[in-house]
């Protein structure tokens, strides 16, 4: 009888969260805070209970996941068959039918990100270990991430949303790249220069950041040394990029002249070779920058010459204008 009435309660717990899904939301501070939900034996059930939710609503399932039970990764007592579990959770929500792009689209719930800044650090480090570190679960964990860094990273370009994101982003990331794991490095450098391409405050936190976390900044500015193509920045982008890198210089030289450590030392002069290198190549372009539209108000200028005074686009040449005087 008692095996009865749980069958019975789990049938119309799962038929509440597959039709009902938010219900599960509105209960999670219970789940993460009262400690009768607390403990790896009570993970089944609530793996279950975030699976049940996911059959109703994917961005509901996922956002649960991600503020219920990946945080528990963190914990020292993360064992092999616990890891399992959280795996397991995860890969279902994202196997499902057209996972990715309902994710997307929901990346942000009610004002709320189904994944956080908060959530990426803990998916960038159980993914980019120490080799020494590496696990059976780390394959694993590069599967799904990066759909799940999608979602993280995703959003309107320019808005305040995304501009706060990649702010609160840059700040672990940047510690990240220079931990001297290679592939954490390179993964953290890799968010970091794209924190930097939505908000350009970020050039702002970079300079305060600069000489603390100099090892991550030789990382990203050599990154971007090697493959930084100019063709690909809008005009606009490329003035914070030039005014940062001439106060790193700055900074460099000042430095150069107070520091006594042989490392640090090299360093400085590493990152200021990539500095030097960088600006070289943001100055050709914005020259040829200048020289594009030049020659396109060249040539539309001898077009309009060539028709009747009367029928010139006042407009158009008052456009050109305005563009030239600020060349």
């Amino acid at each position: 009888m008692q095996l009865e009435k749980q069958v019975a309660i789990f049938l119309v717990l799962a038929m509440v969260l597959q039709r009902k899904p938010d219900v599960l939301v509105s209960v999670m501070p219970h789940l993460k805070e009262n400690p009768k939900y607390q403990g790896q034996d009570k993970l089944p059930v609530i793996t279950w209970i975030i699976s049940q939710a996911s059959q109703g609503d994917l961005a509901v399932g996922l956002y649960m996941w991600v503020h219920v039970v990946l945080p528990l990764l963190n914990g020292k007592n993360c064992n092999p068959q616990f890891m399992d579990l959280i795996l397991q959770s995860g890969e279902r929500i994202l196997a499902s039918p057209k996972a990715r792009p309902i994710l997307l689209n929901g990346s942000v719930r009610k004002g709320e990100r189904l994944v956080p800044p908060s959530a990426l650090e803990v998916l960038i480090r159980v993914t980019f270990p120490a080799p020494s570190a590496r696990l059976k679960a780390t394959e694993r964990f590069e599967a799904v991430y990066p759909t799940l860094k999608e979602v993280a990273l995703a959003g309107v370009p320019g808005s305040n949303a995304l501009k706060q994101v990649s702010l609160q982003i840059m700040k672990f990331a940047i510690k990240a790249a220079g931990e001297g794991i290679s592939d954490l490095c390179n993964e953290a450098s890799s968010i970091f220069i794209w924190c930097l391409t939505q908000n350009s405050e970020c050039y702002r936190l970079w300079e305060k950041l600069y000489l603390e976390h100099l090892d991550a900044s030789v990382v990203v500015l050599k990154k971007l040394s090697h493959e930084l193509k100019i063709h690909s920045f809008e005009h606009s982008t490329l003035e914070p990029v030039r005014e940062t890198l001439k106060i790193f210089r700055q900074k460099n030289e000042t430095a150069m002249t107070e520091e006594n450590d042989v490392s640090r030392k090299a360093l400085l002069k590493e990152a200021d070779k990539h500095c030097k290198a960088i600006l070289g190549r943001v100055l050709k372009g914005h020259g040829c920058l200048k020289f594009a539209v030049f020659a396109s108000i060249l040539a539309l200028g001898a077009a309009v010459a060539s028709q009747n005074i009367q029928n010139w686009d006042l407009k158009k040449l008052t456009e050109l204008f305005n563009i030239s005087q600020n060349l």
